[in-house]
């Protein structure tokens, strides 16, 4: 069997393909992924022998940019031709694509299989997407819901005309130029009859009754065997846990001393820290022995040992801090992070701090949270109760709808 996994987006977004290539792999199936061409994403499928197929410009150097939300259409209209483009080339011999990452990509993707009558799966790695009466929809940049309509069927109508105001005239101009039909309403042509939710029921769980029928596989993570570097582990053994600080793919815009702040909160807490670059280039504040710097490094091998990680709310590292049963502090910047940063806080296994900007004192007064003896034992408790073959089950659930 031949799959074609497909996204385009941060880590957050590349990193779950990267467990499924694995599982498919080892199922023996033949994979390839077409994703962003940055180096990270590249080394990590390399690191599994899967070929990464690049699609558009750097995820990166478009995250740091932050171009407005008035120039959305017109980016999505440049992501969708480049799906057509490179997920065509890959696609052709597959027997199934997986189509994720930002909604124009997906979109992308899935008229890519439909000229080519492949089979296509819809997959989101967060609930915020999936319409649902139980909860609003996430607005998007620029485009406010008016705050006088609380009925959530009816927002979810206007996020369905939000999305093809947006993406609609991209999507269709791209679809006629391979000879398909327009798409009159993108957002369910995105999501399908059966979408896939690849979270943890336990951290993100599904709520019915619903007006989808979603398939909801667990969180898709690659087993990290990678030895942490000799430096950490030697820092590591030096003295008492220490915090963990990393953000991920953001670029931190609205806090520009965001290493500052949170190293400053740590050493209030009497502990040391470990700070990772990530993509918002965090950096040691001085030369004092109680901070280490890290790169890509293993970090579910590194969260069992923290005494908490402080982090931006992306699903994956949410994910990978609660299967370690550390205590979290998320400082949530954009998209599903706020979600992500309520669910820790409703689990009982962190902190959610109130907006993207962190002060010393906020800070601080998260970690003294996170840092109790009674938030350890619960993130300890939550921890077992995290499935781990989601990726599997994924895999399997591919390799019998192509045998079908």
């Amino acid at each position: 069997m031949r799959v074609l996994l497909s996204t385009y987006g941060s880590r957050e977004d590349v990193e779950p393909l990267v467990g499924l290539a694995a599982r498919l792999r080892e199922s023996g199936a033949q994979v390839r992924v077409c994703a962003p061409p940055d180096e990270d994403f590249a080394q990590r499928l390399d690191h599994i022998d899967v070929p990464l197929v690049p699609v558009g410009p750097s995820a990166r150097a478009l995250t740091v940019a932050a171009p407005p939300p008035s120039s959305l259409p017109e980016r999505a209209a440049a992501v969708i031709a480049g799906q057509l483009e490179a997920v065509t080339a890959a696609a052709e011999g597959c027997d199934v694509l997986v189509a994720t990452g930002m909604l124009p990509a997906a979109a992308g993707a899935l008229s890519v299989a439909e000229k080519l009558g492949i089979r296509s799966v819809s997959v989101t790695f967060q609930q915020l997407t999936l319409p649902s009466p139980g909860r609003p929809p996430l607005a998007y940049p620029g485009r406010p819901f008016p705050p006088e309509v609380t009925d959530n069927r009816v927002l979810w109508g206007l996020d369905a005309e939000s999305i093809n105001a947006l993406f609609g005239a991209a999507l269709n101009t791209n679809r006629a130029s391979i000879g398909l039909p327009p798409v009159d309403d993108v957002r369910d042509y995105v999501i399908g009859d059966r979408p896939w939710l690849a979270t943890d029921p336990v951290l993100d769980p599904w709520q019915q009754p619903a007006d989808l029928d979603v398939v909801q596989t667990g969180a898709w993570i690659l087993p990290d065997r990678r030895p942490l570097p000799a430096g950490l582990e030697a820092f590591l053994a030096a003295g008492a846990p220490p915090v963990y600080v990393g953000f991920g793919s953001m670029p931190m815009l609205a806090s520009q001393d965001a290493a500052q702040v949170a190293v400053e909160a740590v050493r209030a807490q009497g502990r040391r820290a470990v700070v990772a670059r990530g993509w918002a280039g965090l950096a040691p504040i001085d030369d004092r022995g109680d901070c280490f710097v890290v790169g890509e490094v293993n970090q579910q091998a590194l969260f069992g040992r923290v005494a908490a990680v402080v982090h931006h709310g992306g699903a994956g590292t949410t994910t990978t801090a609660t299967r370690a049963g550390a205590p979290q502090v998320v400082v949530p910047q954009t998209a599903d992070q706020p979600y992500w940063a309520g669910r820790v806080a409703r689990l009982g296994i962190g902190v959610a701090l109130d907006g993207p900007t962190p002060t010393t004192e906020s800070l601080s007064a998260a970690l003294r949270t996170a840092l109790a003896p009674e938030t350890r034992v619960w993130a300890t408790a939550v921890a077992t109760m995290i499935r781990t073959d989601g990726a599997a089950l994924a895999a399997q659930l591919l390799l019998d709808a192509a045998g079908r």
